[in-house]
């Protein structure tokens, strides 16, 4: 009796936003796939930050293959087009030895997930750092204004408060003379992608999870791992002015208590949260499903068999 031809490769994305479960989820669906995890995580590709990223800890990385977690250094530059040429030429690796036709892409980064998952075209111009000096001189706000002059349709998809967008945004166009709205074009990956999305919709239950999450961060050593990279790279380190990294840096320094600290980490990850479901709510092929369900993974695990079993035959042998 022949067996039935395999069905054609895809890839599963599991996004949202902050302290949502999705890693915790990842690992549970990719043990009953048999497959792998893609980090999405623009901070998780970075040695070192690790409590402060939530990166998989050794033995989830032991049990399950992860893969873009730890390839850089922290004075490393990682652009998302180097996310996305590394991420693009795995998945193809993936597919074609059938050693993982479905891998999970997870994570909460949103434009990390859209490169691939829509195939960006990203302006391959190396960061100019003079004249990001001189952008941050001036501060975001008259940067936003400036990009809100020279690119409107970037500056609506860019948030009034995101600085290192406005910054990259206003980069590409005094490099090129060209927008980037106008460059970044769009070219979707040929195979299927299912969309899974976890959501808290409750404020109240996702503050609580955030200073759960917070806490537990300090309890597994966040101020020494913040110290010890302060001591390897110096407390001006780019990415020690990211979130959780910037508060505990400031209490490190004497400017603010631990208490402190941890209560604008979690007043600041809210806001992150709240920006993150903003931008994958835009996303209507999203399936959404509540973080707070009992039997979540029953009901994505339902979903995602639904969609293999929709999935046309593979044309190759």
């Amino acid at each position: 009796m022949s067996s039935q031809p395999p069905k054609v490769s895809g890839l599963i994305v599991i996004c949202g936003a902050t302290a949502t479960g999705k890693s915790n989820l990842a690992m549970a669906i990719a043990e009953r796939l048999a497959t792998v995890i893609i980090s999405a995580d623009s901070r998780q590709v970075y040695r070192g930050f690790d409590i402060g990223t939530a990166k998989p800890t050794p033995a989830d990385q032991q049990q399950i293959p992860h893969y873009l977690i730890d390839i850089c250094n922290p004075t490393d530059t990682f652009t998302v087009a180097d996310y996305q040429h590394q991420v693009q030429q795995l998945i193809t690796t993936l597919h074609c030895s059938h050693s993982a036709p479905y891998p999970l892409l997870v994570g909460g980064t949103g434009l990390y997930i859209r490169a691939i998952t829509q195939g960006m075209t990203i302006p391959n111009i190396a960061p100019q750092q003079d004249l990001r000096a001189q952008l941050h001189q001036l501060g975001q706000s008259q940067c936003y204004a400036m990009l809100q002059q020279v690119d409107p349709v970037a500056a609506t998809k860019i948030h009034p408060h995101d600085p290192v967008r406005t910054i990259r945004a206003l980069e590409v166009f005094y490099v090129t003379g060209k927008p980037i709205s106008k460059l970044q074009l769009e070219q979707p990956p040929p195979y299927p992608i299912l969309h899974l999305g976890l959501d808290c919709p409750d404020s109240d239950r996702l503050k609580q999870r955030i200073a759960q999450r917070t806490s537990t961060m300090l309890d597994m050593g966040f101020v020494a791992e913040v110290e010890a990279l302060c001591q390897q790279y110096g407390n001006d380190l780019p990415l020690l002015a990211t979130l959780g990294y910037r508060e505990i840096n400031q209490y490190l320094a004497g400017a603010i208590s631990l208490h402190q600290a941890e209560t604008l980490i979690v007043q600041h990850t809210r806001q992150f949260a709240k920006r993150q479901r903003t931008w994958f709510r835009a996303n209507p092929a999203i399936v959404w499903f509540d973080a707070d369900s009992s039997n979540i993974v029953e009901q994505v695990w339902d979903c995602i068999t639904s969609w293999l079993s929709m999935l046309p035959p593979s044309h190759h042998p």
